[in-house]
């Protein structure tokens, strides 16, 4: 019996990377699965694989910093399925650039995609959750979230934002039986970090930074997106899970 049997999940960000493993995951796990991305191609071959295995989910063109589009995907959950039992804002970008050298665009674009975002998922979520009794949001932020680190303050900035959102969420809704949680990926090998993660010097300096002598997989990150998202972590909510090999405790 699959984990997620007969409930029904948003991923965002579902096209690669963490989204990817976490959608397939999920569908072998007995959910369905609207998957949505900003990259339609991408998302669509996601679909196209959990169909091909089984599983059953529907894509979404998806743009999380726009109003607008959060209300197309959750009334087209609504419609198809009558419920949302699971919401994984997974959808992000990172943006290293310091301080002083980061504009005021690349400020807003990066709070917009990797916060607000957040926040429309859980705006538009939240009251269809209520209807069902309960639902389990998780948040993907990152350790970025946790620690200071240096020369990415606006992402640093939006991934504390998240933390604490995830945390304001968890207190004013547990009431009504919907649990939200955070997850803190650390340095994990996707399409994303890739030009790090293949860069032998900075792989050295990840693998310094770690108690695990490796980097991460988006598919370990999925399992612990799994853990939350599922009844098995019914009294968990408002909690900050690091998946880091290690990091923040080092």
């Amino acid at each position: 019996m699959g984990l997620l049997n007969n409930k029904v999940a948003i991923v965002t960000g579902a096209g690669s990377g963490m989204g990817r493993e976490e959608a397939l995951l999920f569908a072998k796990e007995g959910a369905k699965v609207i998957a949505t991305d900003i990259n339609e191609a991408a998302v669509q071959a996601v679909v196209k694989e959990i169909e091909a295995n089984g599983g059953e989910a529907i894509s979404y063109l998806h743009n999380v910093a726009v109003e607008e589009e959060w209300i197309k995907v959750v009334e087209g959950t609504i419609q198809k399925y009558g419920k949302v039992d699971v919401l994984v804002n997974n959808a992000g970008i990172s943006h290293a650039a310091g301080l002083l050298e980061t504009t005021v665009e690349q400020w807003n674009r990066v709070l917009n995609i990797n916060l607000t975002s957040v926040f429309l998922g859980m705006k538009y979520v939240i009251p269809h959750m209520r209807d069902n009794k309960g639902g389990s949001i998780v948040n993907i932020s990152s350790i970025a979230g946790l620690t200071g680190g240096s020369g990415a303050g606006a992402y640093t900035a939006s991934k504390g934002a998240v933390r604490m959102l995830t945390k304001a969420a968890a207190v004013d809704f547990g009431k009504d039986n919907i649990r939200v949680n955070s997850v803190h990926p650390g340095f994990i090998e996707t399409p994303m970090s890739a030009e790090f993660v293949n860069n032998d010097q900075m792989l050295q300096w990840f693998l310094s930074q770690t108690a695990l002598p490796r980097v991460g997989r988006a598919s370990e990150v999925a399992q612990a997106v799994l853990f939350l998202a599922s009844d098995s972590a019914s009294y968990l909510t408002g909690i900050e899970l690091p998946i880091d090999g290690g990091v923040t405790a080092k």
